[in-house]
């Protein structure tokens, strides 16, 4: 006769696992977070300065009045849930659409389908977009003339700030709500209704969790309710069925732990976060401090960032920060550019380590920037003021007899490839100063080259004013 073996206790079904449908299958039921979505704002855990009793989102969904919205707030924060929350409240019909699966054509296709209901039904449409910021402008665009005239009521979620993730033509027709992030406590309480409640919940499992547990998933999940729950469904398929039936399961720390695992970095690359971490990394380079910048440089990159994103934004602060005081920071970031798409990861982080570390150690000088705005603001005032005759170009033989170029001395042709007394702004800007060398770096040098042209020139020939 064949021995058959003990079971594995390693092997052992997990607690999810033992779950069976009345066929005798394995149950797969729907995640967990999607079972406990509230179905009132009475069940929405968080956000109570938005639907708390006489607020005015509260109100509005009572009355069946929602305008056109933007949620904005970070991931797990209740987006979609209010939307969803609106759907089940509103006599209008609702609309769910993903700006990640849909296009313009399938936009269209809505606000056609929208346009005929309220023709021949008397029945607004209420359109969620969630993840609106994926939409490019022209996307956005298409929605812009059928909220304006009331064909569709427009709800968009966005982790993204909406002030630059959303046209300003449509954000001027939406109020913007903004969501914050769930606090410990109020994952604590989203856990607990998740492990009591036995209809869409795991109530029916009998698993007891530790305070500490559950403090340990809400401190992991950071703000994020979907996150919390999620992990939560992942410490219970790491439980296994008990030996003794009706033995209690008990879920403690040690099990979050391994359902934790590796540490998971403090901010979501697509969301608010990310420009938070983004902002450090600019103001610890304008800083000139280097080991500060390589910090968030690599919180950046184990995030899963894209290193093409970070070495723009170098090329961007080698001209806006450092400019003229160091001009080889440009080659410096374009170069590093240049090797990180030869070499691809890992490799490809030396240069952009490198990068990192020379633009913040170089002196700083904001002054391309300073220049080209106080420029911009001239033209803002004074418009586009004629181009002196001498520095126009003669291209025809009628142009000449205007005196097109007339007067004009080639610099090539004096001491220093300079002109004395010469003048190149137009008239009623002559001695206009937008360019300002700081005393750091090379722009010191400039500076100084600067004043001694200037000093060749005739007393008052330019006038010697500033912007």
């Amino acid at each position: 006769m064949t021995r058959r073996a003990r079971p594995d206790p390693r092997q052992q079904p997990t607690l999810l696992e033992q779950r069976r449908a009345p066929d005798g299958r394995p149950e797969v039921p729907a995640p967990l977070a999607d079972r406990m979505r509230p179905r009132s704002l009475a069940e929405v855990v968080g956000q109570q300065a938005l639907v708390g009793d006489g607020r005015w989102l509260a109100q509005a969904v009572a009355s069946d009045r929602v305008p056109s919205l933007i949620l904005w707030g970070p991931p797990g924060s209740g987006k979609t849930t209010l939307a969803h929350v609106i759907s089940r409240t509103t006599r209008a019909e609702f609309v769910a659409f993903s700006a990640v699966l849909g296009g313009v054509a399938e936009v269209r296709a809505v606000v056609a389908a929208a346009r005929e209901r309220r023709a021949h039904q008397g029945r607004r449409t209420l359109l969620f977009v969630d993840e609106i910021h994926r939409f490019n402008k022209s996307q956005q665009d298409a929605f812009l003339p059928h909220v304006e005239d009331g064909t569709v009521t427009l709800i968009g979620a966005t982790t993204e700030n909406p002030s630059f993730a959303v046209n300003a033509a449509v954000l001027s027709r939406c109020k913007v709500l903004r969501l914050e992030a769930l606090s410990d406590p109020e994952l604590i309480t989203l856990i607990e209704r998740a492990l009591a409640d036995p209809e869409r919940g795991v109530g029916g499992l009998g698993v007891a969790a530790t305070p500490e547990a559950i403090a340990l998933i809400a401190a992991a999940a950071r703000g994020d309710a979907r996150r919390a729950l999620n992990l939560l469904e992942t410490c219970l398929g790491l439980l296994a069925e008990p030996a003794e039936p009706g033995a209690p399961i008990v879920l403690e720390v040690g099990v979050v732990e391994r359902a934790v695992g590796e540490p998971t970095l403090l901010y979501d690359k697509h969301g608010e976060e990310h420009h938070d971490v983004v902002s450090a990394l600019i103001k610890s380079m304008r800083g000139s401090d280097p080991d500060a910048a390589v910090y968030w440089l690599m919180r950046m990159l184990e995030a899963g960032d894209d290193p093409l994103f970070l070495l723009r934004r170098m090329i961007i602060f080698a001209s806006e920060d450092v400019g003229n005081a160091d001009p080889r920071a440009l080659d410096v970031a374009v170069n590093a550019d240049l090797a990180y798409r030869r070499l691809g990861l890992p490799e490809g982080i030396y240069p952009l380590a490198q990068a990192c570390l020379y633009l913040s150690t170089c002196p700083k000088s904001g002054a391309v920037g300073r220049a080209f705005t106080a420029a911009r603001a001239e033209i803002a005032q004074t418009g586009a003021l004629p181009v002196p005759k001498r520095l126009r170009n003669a291209a025809t033989t009628l142009l000449a007899r205007e005196g097109y170029g007339a007067g004009y001395q080639y610099p090539h042709d004096h001491p220093e490839g300079y002109v004395p007394g010469e003048t190149y702004l137009p008239e009623l800007l002559v001695g206009r100063r937008f360019y300002h060398p700081t005393q750091h770096g090379l722009e010191q040098a400039i500076g100084e080259r600067l004043r001694r042209l200037r000093a060749l020139r005739p007393p008052g020939s330019d006038g010697e004013e500033t912007s």
